[in-house]
Order: structure tokens, then C-alpha cells, then sequence
């Protein structure tokens, strides 16, 4: 059992204390509730209205406006004011960064604020300072008179406050004596929440947002458990952000939100993207409607607590023993997941399956169907499989076969298998067929193929004596069906669990099916929805060696999927990495416009990550883990970073692009796109 969620294995919602917010409540057994950000400048009183309202009328419930300084703070009384005029209740929140002077006009006009504990009368200098205990303990003094009158005041007007942590903005203070962690994060935020308390205010919401989904989900994990540690129950605000725009901005979030939505943690979510901010609803909905899906689904299952081998707080990739494909291809502890792709398509005919493969690597250019999977459901099927393996056998790393479980070895020994493909054979097994497993691992490691075992934990426990005389390089282990008494989720975690309690090293395949969804929506959207939320928990918690998206008929699209969520949970990089944020009134340029001619000049740099941010609040933050950085410095001027370092400064946005190029190419990151 862990201590920061009830279950890993059944999703029960982690008890909250309500916090209302306006005519809404947060937390308590309420919905999950769905925010956004407006962008206009604040202080264009009617733009910022406008956005209000389309939001309000898009299904957003909490709308979020920067109060950057004292003048946009007031203005916010003139948007309130107008907004219920105009018969929205909606609850509104201040944003606020920097300036209590900003926060205590806000508190005034709006049901919520929202202050940074890393830069709330804090400044970052990135300075490299050593805190004595006593230094330490003067600076928190700072703070509780800093604090302290938007407590009381917040307090006196029946507001409520979000303690907001940021990875990108944590104070020069936690980072010399944390780090940049997320316990720092974590203690960055209990330090307000104890001064508040001090005053006997308690309604507050909690956010651990980061750019990177691994770190975010530990530090919201790390909270609820350091939370439960003092008999906190604050809710918490989901949100991943500078998650960036389109496709790979939609699987991040899902990726850092789903996995935490699994635990059972969340009462309020926000999902960044760098679009406009309406079109940030519909996928904080779906989200929320898995959520709410999920906990509903599992709250009839019977508890189940079980110990994992595993840091819930701190990334470590699973150990497993390596393995050599074909064409070059290797699974390894040091090397990427691997894509497998299904042919959902007869082998009674099987030039339709090459000529699909075949359009597919056409259309994908440089992603490769490294595994191609394929059903063989009787003896009839293998005069096909032998043709498909014929004509694509050179173009891809292994060649994966789902057998019937009506197949024997019997059946297969005739066949004259050629060697110079990688074959893997995957069959599932009930925990009773403990001779079929041995006839079938000898059968593999006669014939030198790979046996993927398809099989749950109960299995594992009973045959792990039978598994640990096996050469662990000619096995994986899978999960196509799942048992009804834990989520999707929770069987893998359950089979990783029964792995290594038994030293068992073999690779983990990773296959997202109709039994991971949680609701039954065909659509592309929900497809891309559901393969994040439950594959991208499982490797950010280190599990998973390859993986397979099957409930996507598309080939193409299928394996454009599987690379972007392995790059949305940084265990592959297939193209470059943009870190974006979502734009606000504090943006000093055009954040759309800029992060797409970006996106055009610099989409070829595979493995290279690039920060765009419109102002320095989480900027150099946010960079912790990109290359180069593209920072709004003053309007119209742009800063450019090497990682967190600042190295030009004040460039007119004209320039900007082609001194960014400069920048990759002087540190030699720059490589010339494919078609010039």
C-alpha cells in the first residue's frame, strides 16, 4: 500500500476538504472542476470580458485572469462586475506572481487568488547562496509578514486561495536547500499553507504543476503523502504545465493528469495548451469524465492493498535483462521503448496487411513499425504469415504473433520458421496452465524465438519457478485481459509487482486494448485520451520496455501515437521537444504565431528541446531540462537561453528567430532539414 493514495489497484478518490469558491465548491465529493486561463491584456477590460464569456460558455467553470501588477488588479473589479451583469456566476481568479501589492487589490473583486509561493515576495536571482538555519528561519519570518495580510483579508471576504507551485519558479531559498525537486516543490507550498493556518484559514487549494509529467506526478503524490502526514486534506489543482499546443500538448497532460486521476488524486484540472484558451474545455471534460468514470467503476470493487517494488517519489526505470531484435533493433534497461503496431487484418489475406504496412511507412517518413503483430487463429493462417513475413521482414525488428489459444506446439513444429527474422509468439495463460507454459518456452527456445507471456500476476506467482529457469533474453512479459478486480492500471502494476518480487528480468510489454479504456469511445480523441492516461502512468512509474496502441485501425496513425507518447513521457525523443506555455496577459508576444514559426524552423532537430515562453515568471524554471530557451524579456524584446542560462538579451523580436537558429548551430545542435 502506498501512503499517498488509498490503492494503487482500485481508484478511490482521495478524501478532501470542501473549499467553496464562489457559488462552486472544490473538493468534497464534488465534480472535478474545469478551469481555464484568460490571454488578453487584463487591463483591456472588454477583450478580457469577452474571453469570460466565451469560456464560460464553452463549460469552463473556474476562469483564471493575471493580475501581473496593481493596475490589472484593479481591473479586475471592472471585468467582475460586468461579467455578472452579463448573468454568468462563474467563480473568477486572480493570478498573481510577484506582487502582494497586486494580490491585495485583487482579493477584493474576485472569489479566488492564486499566489506563487516561489516568487510571492520572493525574488529569483538564481542566486548561489548557503542558508544557515537561522538565515533560513528569518527568511520564513519575511514571509509570514508578507503573507499574512492577504490571509486575514481573504479570510474577513470569504475568499479562497490556490497555493500554486511551479517547478519553473521555485525561490532561490528552496532550491538551495531542496533543490530542484519535488520536495521542494512540496515544502515551497507548505510553508504558505502553515502560515495560513496559523491565522485559522483553511480554504485553500493546492497545485504541483511542471512541464515534465514525471516530475509533476511525484510532486502531487509527494503532497498528498507529506498532507496526510500533518492531517492536511487541502484539494488539489491539476494541471501539466507549459504542456505546448496540438497533439503531443493533449498526451501530456493525459500522461501527468491521467496517472494521478488513477490514484484517486484531483478535485480540480486545468489543461495548458498553447492555443486559445477554449480550446483547452473539451479536453479538460474528458478527462474529468474518465475521472469520474473510473472512481464510479471502481467503487464497488473489494479493497485491495498490495507493497510495490517501487519509489512512488523518484523515477527509476524498471531493471530488465537486454535483448537483440532484427535490423539493429535492441530492448534494454539504456535502450527506448519499442513500437509494435497491430495489423488488424485476416492473414487469410495478406497482401492487404503488406500493402497497409508498406502506405504506412510511406506516410510516417522517419517512425519506423519496428513490430508488426499479427493474429494467427489456426493452422490456415500460416501460409499468409509466411508472406507477410517474406515481403516486410526486411524493414522491420521482430515479427509478433498472437496465437489462438486453441494453437499447440503440435501445430507450429511442421512450419519451417525462417531464422532470419525475430520472431515473437505471444500467448496468454490462466495460472493453472502451467504445462502449456513449458511446452511453449521450450518450443520458443528451441526454435530461437521469443515467448510473450500473456499473463497477470496470479500466473506469474504460480509459474515464477518454471519462469526463473528460463533465459530471461528470449522472454517478454504482457497483458491483454485484464482482471475485473483492480483498473487497467492497477494489472500491470500488479504484474511488474509479481516480476520483481521474483527477480523475474524479461523485458514488459506494454498494450493498450479495449480492456485499458475506461470508457467505450471509439473516436481518435478518446483513443489518444485513454493510451496516455493509462500507458503513460505506467512508464512514468518505470514500467514498460515496448509498447502497443491497438485500438487505433490506422497504421499510421497508431504508430505516430505510440512515438508522441513515448515522447510526452520522455522515454524517447522522435523529433524535437517544444516546451510552450499557454499564454496569459502577462505574454510579451504572440505566443501562437511565435511557437508555430519556431515549430517550422526547428521540427527537424530530433532529441533537441526548445522553451518558448512568453515572460520570465516560470521561464528559466520551466528550462530546467531544454536546450535552448526563447523568453518574452520586455515587449517586443525576446531573451534567448542556453538551459537556465540567459546568454542574449533584449533582441528585437524581428531578429529573434534567426538568432535562435545562430544559438543551436554555435553549440552544435543544428542540423539541416532533410529536404534542402
Amino acid at each position: 500500500m502506498s501512503d499517498y493514495c488509498a490503492s494503487r489497484f482500485k481508484a478511490i478518490r482521495r478524501p478532501s476538504r470542501p473549499v467553496p469558491i464562489g457559488n462552486l465548491t472544490i473538493g468534497g465529493g464534488h465534480p472535478v472542476r474545469i478551469q481555464s486561463m484568460t490571454t488578453s491584456l487584463t487591463q483591456d477590460v472588454e477583450a478580457t470580458l469577452q474571453q469570460c464569456i466565451r469560456l464560460a460558455e464553452a463549460g469552463c467553470e473556474i476562469i483564471r485572469i493575471t493580475a501581473p501588477n496593481k493596475q490589472a488588479a484593479q481591473a479586475l473589479k471592472d471585468i467582475h462586475k460586468r461579467f455578472r451583469a452579463a448573468g454568468f456566476d462563474n467563480p473568477l481568479v486572480a493570478d498573481i506572481h510577484f506582487l502582494p501589492s497586486a494580490a491585495m487589490e485583487a482579493v477584493e473583486h474576485v472569489e479566488k487568488v492564486r499566489v506563487n509561493p516561489g516568487n510571492y515576495a520572493d525574488k529569483k536571482k538564481f542566486a548561489v547562496l548557503e542558508y544557515s538555519d537561522q538565515a533560513y528561519q528569518e527568511e520564513l519570518e519575511r514571509l509570514y509578514a508578507a503573507f499574512s495580510p492577504l490571509v486575514k483579508r481573504a479570510k474577513e471576504l470569504g475568499r479562497c486561495l490556490r497555493i500554486g507551485t511551479n517547478h519553473g519558479s521555485l525561490s532561490d531559498r528552496i532550491m538551495n536547500r531542496y533543490g530542484d525537486t519535488p520536495l521542494g516543490m512540496v515544502e515551497s507550498a507548505l510553508e504558505f499553507i502553515r502560515i495560513a493556518e496559523s491565522h485559522n484559514f483553511y480554504d485553500m487549494v493546492l497545485s504541483m504543476k511542471a512541464s515534465n509529467p514525471k516530475v509533476m506526478i511525484q510532486a502531487y503524490r509527494l503532497a498528498a503523502q507529506k498532507m496526510a502526514e500533518e492531517n492536511m486534506a487541502y484539494p488539489l489543482h491539476l494541471g501539466v504545465t507549459e504542456a505546448g499546443e496540438g497533439e503531443d500538448a493533449r498526451i501530456k497532460s493525459a500522461i501527468g493528469m491521467g496517472a494521478l486521476l488513477y490514484d484517486g488524486l484531483g478535485d480540480t484540472i486545468r489543461v495548458s495548451l498553447t492555443e486559445d484558451p477554449w480550446y483547452e474545455i473539451p479536453v479538460c471534460t474528458d478527462l474529468a469524465r474518465r475521472a469520474e468514470a473510473l472512481w464510479q467503476q471502481n467503487a464497488s470493487l473489494p479493497d485491495r492493498t498490495q507493497p510495490e517494488c517501487i519509489d512512488f517519489y523518484q523515477y527509476t526505470r524498471r531493471d530488465i535483462s537486454s535483448m537483440e531484435l532484427g535490423n539493429g533493433g535492441t530492448i534494454g534497461p539504456l535502450e527506448p521503448p519499442r513500437v509494435i503496431i497491430p495489423a488488424k487484418h485476416p492473414l487469410t489475406d495478406p497482401k492487404t496487411i503488406i500493402k497497409k504496412v508498406i502506405d504506412a511507412h510511406n506516410t510516417l517518413s522517419d517512425l519506423r513499425i519496428e513490430g508488426l503483430l499479427v493474429e494467427l487463429n489456426s493452422t490456415a493462417d500460416i501460409a499468409g504469415l509466411l508472406e507477410v513475413q517474406n515481403v516486410l521482414a526486411p524493414s522491420l525488428q521482430a515479427l509478433v504473433v498472437d496465437l489462438h489459444p486453441s494453437l499447440s506446439t503440435t501445430d507450429l513444429e511442421p512450419v519451417q520458421w525462417p531464422t532470419t527474422t525475430t520472431w515473437i509468439l505471444s500467448r496468454s495463460f490462466q495460472p493453472d496452465e502451467t504445462a502449456a507454459l513449458e511446452a511453449w518456452l521450450a518450443f520458443a527456445a528451441a526454435k530461437g524465438m521469443v515467448l510473450a507471456i500473456d499473463a497477470g500476476a496470479e500466473a506469474i506467482h504460480r509459474c515464477a519457478h518454471i519462469l526463473g529457469r528460463s533465459d530471461p533474453a528470449q522472454i517478454l512479459y504482457t497483458l491483454s485481459h485484464f482482471s475485473l478486480l483492480t483498473h487497467p492500471a492497477g494489472n500491470y502494476r500488479l504484474l511488474a509487482h509479481a516480476l520483481m518480487q521474483h527477480h523475474l528480468s524479461s523485458p514488459l510489454w506494454i498494450r493498450c486494448t479495449e480492456a485499458s479504456h475506461i470508457l467505450d469511445e471509439p473516436h481518435f480523441g478518446a483513443i489518444l485520451m485513454e493510451a496516455s492516461m493509462f500507458a503513460g502512468s505506467l512508464f512514468c512509474d518505470g514500467f514498460g520496455d515496448l509498447i502497443s496502441v491497438e485500438t487505433e485501425p490506422d497504421l499510421a496513425r497508431a504508430t505516430t501515437l505510440a512515438y508522441n507518447l513515448l515522447q510526452g513521457t520522455r522515454m524517447r525523443a522522435s523529433k524535437t521537444e517544444y516546451v510552450a506555455c499557454p499564454s496569459c496577459g502577462r505574454t510579451l508576444f504572440d505566443l501562437q504565431s511565435t511557437t508555430q514559426k519556431i515549430k517550422d524552423r526547428t521540427g527537424h532537430l530530433k532529441g533537441v528541446t526548445i522553451a518558448i515562453m512568453g515572460c520570465i515568471v516560470n521561464g528559466p524554471g520551466e528550462m530546467a531540462d531544454a536546450d535552448f530557451g526563447y523568453v518574452g524579456g520586455a515587449p517586443k524584446k525576446v531573451n534567448l537561453y542556453v538551459g537556465k542560462q540567459c546568454v542574449k538579451y533584449n533582441i528585437p523580436e524581428a531578429d529573434a528567430m534567426d538568432e535562435l537558429v545562430k544559438l543551436i548551430q554555435d553549440h552544435g545542435k543544428w542540423e539541416e532539414p532533410a529536404h534542402v
